[in-house]
């Protein structure tokens, strides 16, 4: 009996892992996000102070700075970024 018990229990391990991965949901169709699926239009790419890249919508500025040296900035950037400092 002993050995009989062994083999009903393989066999309903077996059955249970079988149905398990059966009922796996599908997974869902992944989109991209809204910023890379729409093509980047009336904007232009700059090189920020902090060595990389942005993508902005509005005019360049010229600020004044605290110590009364001008900075040059884009404004209306990707990423919520209103004002970003440019590299000269």
């Amino acid at each position: 009996m002993y050995r009989s018990d062994v083999k009903i229990m393989k066999a309903l391990t077996l059955a249970l892992l079988c149905s398990m991965s059966a009922a796996k949901p599908a997974q869902p169709v992944r989109q991209p996000s809204g910023h890379l699926s729409q093509p980047a239009t009336k904007g232009r790419w700059y090189f920020a102070a902090n060595g990389h890249a942005v993508y902005c919508y509005g005019p360049v500025m010229t600020l004044p700075q605290a110590n009364g040296d001008l900075q040059k900035v884009a404004t209306f950037c990707r990423d919520a970024q209103t004002v970003v400092p440019l590299k000269d």
